[in-house]
């Protein structure tokens, strides 16, 4: 279906196009402070997603066959992209994504204070209204016995402290 020549420049194209999908994943990094776990997963679903793609591509364009060119054309494509575009590319997608975050914030701030009040006031409420209900159950189910042993044995030693003073 394709020549090798053919075949080598996809592999290229491929080398770029999956490192521009890692960059969508530096810029979102940058963009987005995400927690140690949260960037692993990233990680996983990157590795995942490439190596399907090329597995799918391997066989569609290659009919499974591994030919080295196909890993010299990936890295080489790579690198191509890493080497003029990928700075680029960072920079302005970065800036794109923390205006477009921050006239989001400009937006929702004042939803979410809004909605937050009555949230608050909901969460306060039901917590007094537990604190009662629990308190009461605790005193409801307080064992006079134990404080009569612990009074006995505070009578007992401060008998014998008399005793022995």
């Amino acid at each position: 279906m394709f020549n090798e020549l053919t075949t080598f420049l996809i592999y290229i194209i491929s080398g770029m196009a999956i490192c521009i999908f890692y960059d969508v994943f530096r810029v979102l990094r940058k963009t987005i402070k995400t927690s140690n776990i949260v960037t692993y997963i990233e990680d996983v679903v990157f590795w995942i997603v490439v190596c399907t793609f090329l597995i799918w591509l391997i066989f569609k364009v290659s009919f499974g066959e591994l030919r080295s060119y196909i890993f010299i054309g990936l890295i080489l494509g790579g690198i191509i992209y890493l080497l003029t575009f990928s700075k680029y590319f960072i920079i302005i997608n970065v800036k794109i994504l923390t205006i477009l975050k921050n006239i989001l914030l400009k937006i929702f701030t004042p939803i979410l204070k809004f909605i937050r009040k009555p949230i608050i006031f909901f969460y306060i409420k039901t917590k007094k209204i537990y604190s009662k209900l629990s308190s009461k159950k605790n005193n409801i189910n307080t064992k006079k016995p134990k404080e009569k042993r612990i009074f006995k044995l505070k009578f007992i030693t401060n008998k014998f402290n008399k005793n022995n003073s």
